[in-house]
């Protein structure tokens, strides 16, 4: 926002500095143009401070400044060609210029330049404080013998409405099933609730049914790279990333050796859903239910391309995945269209997937919590570590410790953090130290799928989760049996150091981790 500001406020100075003599008729007195050029400085401070801030490296804001003195040597010209124009030359002179401004803005927009979109997932408006649901729900874990009819009748005479909260297929196989759902009035103190629920001796567990939200920052810039990794998709040039995770290694390794492919793993975006029609998306997609493959707000879909876009097909962007045999990527909703969802959502959604045969679940998502509320997510990950299914979860974006967001600091979830192109923590990017398994992963300036056959470049621990995502869902090909626990050994051991390792886990090394696995499985 401050970046086109300042580049607006700079075109209308140059209207004022070009034109000094121009005057603007207004009634039976003329105003003079001149006074607009002392928005030259303003301008150009408000730029070039927003651009440097927004900017992933010097290399980047010198590009990105030189394309824009280009635009503003064009803006000038036309400003002297409407001089001569008469009494029309002012407005022709102003027009010029909101033409320009907003061409810029689109042509920054289109391009995957500031303005731009960081996606930073915080649960509450206050640290520590539990962003409820509109309707104020509570997540209640029945205590085992509690009889439902006594439960309802109980929940009833306090003015309360309930609902069963998750039926996972396999009930057997966790308590997830003994959770339900309370609906408090509008008014109603649910700390005091939580008490009175407590009092009760009819369940073990409350707690909120806290809400995500995704929040908006300015993304920042990628300057183009002269890379083509062998493969011909035009945005490869766009994806720094791939150098940093060593991809060219990875295709060569896919290309050259004999891999033991043993199933078609399905890696499950949790997310605002995946524009299922995307060209770089649908060779690569499987639904589990068609109402979760449209995207409104387009976050998922971006996901879902880090994760899992159809690499070598001529159109769009890269990922990890060579050719289309070893995984698919599917969609689970759990946001809504303005971004956001709550525990209660999250959590069926994770029982959705793993119900459906996911191997991966990928969720960029994630809120600020205590460790003392993890019970039901830390029952969701177990469920579905259990049945196969690894799960993967966004680190945070506020540069703080990932040990105080959920879900990321459940027992058995990957965590990951985020680097920059100079292999640093992301100024964003939450710290891992005290997460059981965290590893780093690229999210600043990271280009990727939007929905309707767009592309456009976020930032964001959200876009560091899939790559690791896509990694497991070809490692879980090779060896659908492979658990967390060995997964993340294989990660952290072929991982290398980043400039702040102990805050962001090793950063993934695609090649190397695949290279590990083939050893372990033929040795097997």
């Amino acid at each position: 926002m401050i970046y086109t500001l300042g580049f607006a406020v700079l075109v209308f100075g140059l209207v004022g500095a070009l034109l000094p003599d121009l005057k603007w008729k207004l009634g039976s007195q003329s105003v003079s143009i001149d006074p607009l050029s002392r928005l030259v400085p303003v301008g150009a401070v408000l730029w070039v401070g927003a651009l440097w801030t927004q900017s992933i490296s010097a290399q980047a804001f010198f590009a990105q400044a030189f394309r824009d003195l280009v635009f503003l040597l064009g803006a000038a010209m036309l400003l002297k060609a409407v001089e001569g124009m008469g009494r029309y030359t002012v407005a022709a002179a102003l027009l010029v210029a909101v033409g320009m401004v907003g061409v810029h803005h689109q042509r920054a927009a289109w391009s995957g330049k500031p303005p731009n979109e960081q996606e930073q997932l915080t649960t509450g408006d206050m640290p520590g404080s539990a962003a409820l649901a509109s309707d104020s729900e509570l997540l209640v874990e029945l205590r085992p013998g509690t009889s439902l009819a006594v439960w309802q009748e109980w929940v009833a005479a306090q003015g309360w409405r309930t609902q069963q909260a998750f039926a996972p297929a396999d009930g057997a196989a966790t308590d997830l099933d003994d959770y339900w759902l309370i609906d408090l009035p509008q008014a109603a103190n649910w700390t005091a609730a939580l008490q009175r629920i407590d009092e009760a001796e009819l369940a073990d567990w409350a707690e909120p049914n806290e809400v995500i939200r995704l929040e908006v920052l300015p993304a920042r810039i990628t300057p183009p790279l002269n890379q083509k990794l062998g493969v011909d998709d035009p945005g490869v040039r766009e994806q720094w990333a791939l150098g940093a995770l060593q991809v060219e290694a990875l295709y060569e390794l896919l290309t050259t050796r004999e891999i033991p492919i043993r199933k078609r793993a399905l890696v499950a975006i949790l997310d605002t859903g995946v524009d299922a029609q995307h060209e770089d998306l649908r060779d690569n997609f499987r639904s589990i239910s068609k109402k979760y493959d449209d995207d409104p707000r387009g976050h998922g879909t971006h996901c879902a391309g880090i994760a899992g876009a159809v690499t070598n097909n001529g159109v769009g962007v890269a990922s990890l995945a060579r050719s289309t045999e070893y995984f698919d990527i599917s969609s689970v909703k759990v946001l809504r269209a303005q971004g956001s969802g709550t525990q209660k959502d999250i959590i069926a959604g994770m029982i959705e997937a793993v119900d459906a045969g996911a191997d991966v679940i990928s969720m960029s998502l994630g809120g600020f919590s205590t460790q003392a509320r993890q019970r039901a997510y830390n029952e969701a990950v177990r469920y579905a570590n259990d049945k196969g299914c690894i799960v993967v979860a966004a680190a945070g974006n506020s540069n703080r410790d990932a040990a105080t967001y959920t879900p990321v600091n459940a027992k058995g979830v990957i965590g990951v953090s985020a680097i920059d192109a100079e292999l640093q923590r992301a100024v964003f990017s939450n710290r891992v130290d005290r997460i059981g398994m965290a590893v780093a992963a690229p999210g600043v300036g990271i280009y990727s799928t939007k929905p309707h056959n767009n592309y456009d470049s976020h930032n964001g621990t959200s876009m560091a989760t899939p790559f690791v995502s896509g990694l497991l869902g070809l490692m879980k090909s090779i060896r659908p049996e492979l658990t967390t626990r060995e997964a993340y050994s294989i990660l952290n051991r072929t991982g290398v150091a980043t400039r702040n390792t102990a805050q962001t886990g090793k950063l993934i090394q695609p090649a190397a981790a695949l290279s590990a696995l083939l050893a372990e499985t033929a040795a097997h």
